[in-house]
């Protein structure tokens, strides 16, 4: 286990990390180091960015745990508008240069990165979120069953709804998103066929901003709303925050995604209308992977969280939510025959 020194290092060395990482987008730090091997974990976000009240804050909060338990230094860094794959690989090759380990890319979009900069540094461990296509001896793939959680999604969906129609909105057309539709799809379906399920993709790729543009998802949670959706359920991001504005103002439910939507400050004003979230643990994904290197015992390959292992599931923090009995009940039977194996949730 890494000890370090709390003697800030100051002048030149401050002044390069900065200098280090300014063309990488902007960067946070905190604790304090007197040597290379003292550095923790490091994080590089999604689109979106710290302060998207989902995916990429639910990795800050594991960044946050791993520095208050282990007392080292950390660094969190924000993407840039129009980066390429060798931009992305340069950020996390700084990092790594730096002397922090692990150093995680947050999103599928950093896959070619990740590769690139762990085979320049074989010692240091990477993890990246949301992709498994990486065989690279010192990386760690956290991936999730996000089909799982979205079915219960689906499920109470499927027992809210009063109108007999529910939506989804994803913010890009890929196969991760795609998860998210096809298990909440089969949800809604297996407990109520008579339920119909609208399904909207914001944009075809992540640069036209269908992970970190609320106006479009505002826009798209409307339209269905005008189509009688009473359920909406946003896996988009930051463009979620638009589409439970939607709902909010039309007075309907909406479903959050990836962290707890109902406890988000920056979503306070419309937390009666999040009826649930479909969570999956980025958090612990994050200070799992920095305490195992901290342990001397680092993970690599495929590290799935599912409903089994507890770290895919729904939010019980709306009391009408947390109360309704039959929809509780529901959910806990759908959720016992996914993990039994008795339900087998698609994934497309």
């Amino acid at each position: 286990m890494r000890r370090i020194s709390r003697i800030t290092v100051a002048g030149a060395a401050t002044a390069s990390l900065a200098l280090a990482l300014s063309a990488c987008g902007s960067t946070s730090t905190s604790g304090s180091s007197d040597s290379k091997g003292d550095k923790g974990l490091a994080i590089a976000y999604d689109v979106g960015g710290k302060g998207d009240q989902s995916f990429n804050d639910a990795a800050y909060a594991g960044l946050e745990q791993a520095q208050k338990e282990f007392g080292y230094e950390t660094a969190d860094v924000e993407p840039t508008e129009g980066e390429t794959d060798a931009d992305k690989e340069q950020r996390l090759v700084s990092l790594a240069k730096q002397g922090y380990n692990p150093v995680i890319g947050v999103g599928y979009a950093y896959a070619a990165a990740v590769k690139g900069a762990a085979e320049k540094f074989p010692k240091t461990t990477f993890g990246i979120v949301d992709d498994a296509t990486i065989n690279t001896k010192n990386v760690a793939d956290l991936v999730f069953s996000e089909e799982q959680a979205s079915y219960l999604a689906g499920v109470a969906a499927a027992k809210s709804t009063k109108s007999n129609v529910v939506g989804f909105v994803g913010g890009v057309d890929i196969p991760l998103i795609h998860k998210f539709q096809a298990g909440f799809a089969q949800g809604v379906k297996d407990t109520n066929p008579k339920v119909k399920v609208l399904s909207q993709y914001l944009t075809q790729t992540a640069e036209e901003g269908g992970f970190s543009s609320p106006d479009k998802g505002k826009t798209a949670a409307e339209g269905q709303i005008e189509k009688k959706a009473d359920v909406v359920y946003a896996a988009a991001g930051l463009s979620g925050q638009g589409v439970i504005e939607a709902a909010a103002a039309k007075k309907v439910w909406a479903i959050g995604v990836d962290s707890d939507q109902y406890k988000q400050e920056a979503l306070a004003k419309h937390k009666d209308f999040i009826l649930t979230s479909a969570m999956k643990d980025v958090a612990k994904a994050v200070y799992n992977l920095a305490k195992s290197v901290e342990d001397g015992k680092p993970e690599t390959g495929i590290v799935r969280g599912d409903l089994k292992t507890g770290e895919v599931g729904l939010s019980d923090s709306n009391p009408k939510f947390a109360d309704d009995a039959e929809l509780q009940e529901a959910i806990k039977t759908a959720k016992e025959k996914i993990i039994s194996g008795e339900i087998k949730v698609k994934s497309s």
